[in-house]
């Protein structure tokens, strides 16, 4: 029998127990709360490129798609590309502004990719970064799909967070919503892709901004992998957001209404202490409506953490939904790649999980 969103959001609120911190903890606590909004930032973090030493000039930025970059063991991005595989530096422009992009195109895909994974970093990442930290460039290469990584704007938030937060980037037609949904549509015409086998994923304000994504452009993505992300409508500006974060939504997201079918699949830490975990329940409340059951929770330990996962069958205008509350993590990609940032290289595979459920939705 599955367990009913109220219970989850208490389970998850009796996780969220308040600790004493030192000054000190609580000034990096305070920065890493603000950061994710792009409110303060101090230093800009190292790309993992240069913390190993490899070389790290910059791609000229152009309005069409760059040549193929010089395919080596280990580009210079400090990811290892595969021999016939490429990854592309290349910018979208759009009536409501412009974004540059990394696009990876495996070589498993003789013709022409099966597929399209847009993947929205987090606060304080960019592409690359994202690309070596959730290592979907493999997940790529072994299905033969095309991952396009957007890069946000300093100009457009000091951190580098997706606006998420701002009521203009939650609708349709508007704002980095339309720029996104933009790239996407164009990405899919160049490569011949179905809205069926379109899918976008983020962490953190990515998550948050895959979500947004999911609801209003069903037309585009048929799934949306978030991992430690908020609903649409969980803020409407900076304050509701970090009252969101802190403590959860409270009531202020907004339903999917549109009658097309969208798969979701959630992954959130229990220990999270920057996106509250009750988060992932309002995620489901905003999909689903209150009092949602799963029809099917298992909980599973592995050796060093153990997940709770509950599926919810399509149905009507709902589509799939998996709900992964991973016990012990914090705000981290699970099974990441330590190269990157935000990533905890324990718990089940996050991108794996996510390529299984956006590719059984296209069945």
């Amino acid at each position: 029998m599955g367990k009913s969103l109220a219970a989850q959001m208490r389970r998850m609120q009796r996780m969220m127990r308040p600790a004493k911190l030192s000054k000190k903890s609580q000034s990096i606590l305070i920065g890493a709360a603000f950061n994710p909004l792009g409110v303060a930032t101090t230093k800009r973090r190292k790309s993992p490129a240069k913390s190993a030493g490899l070389t790290t000039t910059r791609v000229a930025k152009t309005t069409r798609s760059t040549e193929p970059v010089a395919v080596s063991k280990t580009h210079k991005s400090g990811l290892n590309i595969p021999h016939g595989a490429q990854y592309l530096s290349r910018r979208h422009r759009c009536v409501q502004g412009s974004r540059g992009y990394k696009l990876y195109l495996p070589a498993s895909a003789t013709t022409k990719p099966k597929g399209l994974i847009v993947m929205l970093h987090g606060c304080k990442q960019d592409p690359d970064d994202f690309a070596i930290g959730t290592h979907m460039n493999a997940q790529a290469e072994k299905h033969g799909l095309a991952v396009v990584y957007p890069a946000q704007s300093r100009t457009h938030n000091p951190a580098g967070c997706w606006n998420w937060f701002a009521s203009r980037h939650q609708q349709r037609g508007m704002g980095e919503a339309e720029i996104l949904a933009s790239m996407t549509r164009k990405l899919a015409r160049e490569f011949g892709i179905g809205r069926d086998h379109v899918y976008v994923a983020g962490l953190s304000a990515g998550g948050a901004m895959a979500a947004i994504l999911v609801d209003v452009y069903p037309d585009v993505f048929a799934a949306a992998g978030i991992h430690s992300g908020l609903a649409r409508g969980a803020a409407r500006d900076v304050p509701s957001a970090m009252a969101a974060m802190r403590r959860g939504a409270a009531g202020h997201v907004m339903a999917h209404t549109d009658a097309r079918a969208v798969g979701r699949i959630i992954f959130q830490g229990d220990a999270d202490s920057t996106v509250h975990p009750s988060n992932a329940a309002h995620l489901v409340a905003s999909a689903r409506g209150e009092g949602a059951e799963a029809h099917r929770v298992t909980r599973k330990a592995l050796s060093k953490i153990s997940y709770t996962r509950s599926e919810f069958v399509a149905s009507g205008q709902h589509g799939p939904l998996e709900v992964w509350i991973l016990e012990g993590a914090g705000h981290a990609w699970s099974r990441g790649r330590v190269a990157g940032s935000f990533t905890d290289p324990k718990g089940p595979d996050a991108s794996a999980q996510m390529v299984r459920f956006f590719l059984a939705t296209s069945r």
